[in-house]
């Protein structure tokens, strides 16, 4: 290397030198060493004994990490595809042209800005199984219905009845992870401007030659607009699904609090991967246990984004 070379290789090194110290610090170093105590028996108190695999066989056989687990999947194959398929609907009607565009952007966008506490304590009384305005809009609904079904089941003669009520929402283990879903479904202004900014770079000449060929709305979208938009929806697949999958503030304030509470009621059916991990961690101290879920989890992640990858990488157009 030449003198002028050393010299800006000392200086780029000089530039970068905060990053790198400060992702060698607080990023690198956190990251190996909860692979090293992930084999290691380590409850923070005292120094950590290697154990080898016990962490991950013991998991294999815990009931509640499985129930975590599914509960996890489960709330994810609702959430995930409901958050999308929302934010990219919304964003299509924002870039149709409607008068008043700034303001609806602004509206869509405002439950992004909302504490995530502050939040799920405003859908705790909307999801309320008794004073909720949910259940309040949907008795509306369903108090007619009954009486209309009840009315044609009398005049067909039969003494049967029909009593339709909202759910129970948070107190019912069957409708829980979807009233969780449906809330996420709220917070998906940050996906839709995402969105509105990939619909903007879809060329007017394409929907053009669309409509001369005759191309309906519906085959304008399927056949112009997603596919241009491909790599976008990728994109936020891949970023949503690593979000679902770590998913805690909105569950462990609505689904009861603390490990050592009632966490995951009703009959641990939000009890997320996340919030065990967490009580393992931070409330029984047992941190190699939860390191090894975190690896887990990190494994978890990567497999369902290379399969992911594998899945999408053919159906993907760039532009240009």
């Amino acid at each position: 290397m030449t003198r002028a070379e050393r010299r800006h290789l000392r200086n780029g090194l000089l530039f970068a030198a905060p990053w790198l110290v400060g992702l060698g610090t607080f990023l690198a170093f956190p990251i190996l060493s909860s692979l090293y105590l992930s084999f290691c028996d380590y409850s923070t108190l005292q120094p950590p004994v290697w154990i080898g695999l016990q962490n991950y066989r013991d998991l294999m056989g815990d009931t509640v990490f499985h129930k975590s687990l599914s509960n996890t999947f489960i709330f994810a194959a609702m959430a995930l595809p409901a958050g999308l398929v929302t934010a990219l609907f919304l964003a299509i009607l924002l870039n149709s042209g409607v008068r008043g565009l700034p303001i609806f952007r602004t509206l869509f966008y405002l439950p992004c800005l909302v504490p995530a506490v502050a939040s799920a304590m405003l859908w705790l009384w909307v999801f309320n199984g008794q004073y909720g305005i949910l259940n309040y809009a949907l008795s509306g609904v369903l108090d007619p219905l009954n009486s209309l079904i009840n009315s044609l089941l009398s005049s067909l003669g039969s003494d049967a009845r029909v009593h339709l009520a909202p759910p129970t929402w948070l107190s019912d283990p069957n409708w829980s992870k979807p009233a969780l879903a449906i809330m996420s479904v709220w917070g998906v202004g940050g996906t839709m401007i995402v969105y509105l900014a990939g619909l903007q770079d879809v060329p007017a000449e394409l929907y053009e030659a669309a409509e001369i060929d005759g191309a309906g709305w519906w085959r304008k979208l399927f056949h112009v607009t997603i596919p241009c938009l491909s790599p976008v929806i990728y994109f936020t697949l891949i970023i949503g699904l690593i979000n679902v999958m770590q998913f805690f503030t909105a569950a462990y304030i609505m689904g009861g609090g603390p490990m050592g509470g009632t966490a995951g009621m009703p009959a641990r059916s939000t009890l997320f991967y996340a919030i065990y991990l967490w009580g393992q961690a931070l409330e029984w101290l047992h941190m190699g246990y939860a390191c090894a879920m975190a690896w887990i989890l990190f494994m978890i992640v990567v497999i369902l984004t290379l399969i992911a990858h594998g899945t999408a990488r053919r159906r993907i157009t760039y532009l240009g």
